[in-house]
């Protein structure tokens, strides 16, 4: 099964989510704002991506410059981080079996249909 983390006021993640439905393949929705992934979750899609915790977060966000930024932090810390502050997660992510990718660019998530 495809699963998508997707937040709907983001461009690149409806772009993504529109390439989706494009593929004609059935697909979750995760609006990981709403239904925040535990940090097991992350973990797991970290792994699936096969990058660094901290490669995931949107270092451009405030969260991230008003508490995190310049600080070392742990693996850990910066899952952390992401659970308990989900606009830090880069999107849209897609997963499709024990493949996923980030959508940026949103063709990326072609590589796993």
């Amino acid at each position: 099964m495809i699963k998508i983390y997707h937040n709907p006021r983001c461009r690149k993640s409806r772009e993504g989510l529109a390439i989706l439905e494009a593929s004609g393949k059935d697909f979750d929705v995760v609006k990981y704002l709403e239904d925040v992934p535990s940090e097991k979750d992350l973990r797991e899609v970290i792994d699936l991506l096969g990058i660094a915790p901290v490669d995931l977060v949107r270092k451009n966000e405030s969260i991230w410059k008003e508490q995190y930024k310049g600080k070392t932090l742990s693996d850990d810390e910066v899952i952390k981080a992401m659970a308990t502050h989900p606009k830090l997660i880069e999107r849209p992510i897609v997963i499709s079996g024990k493949k996923a990718v980030i959508g940026r660019p949103p063709e990326n998530i072609k590589s796993v249909l």
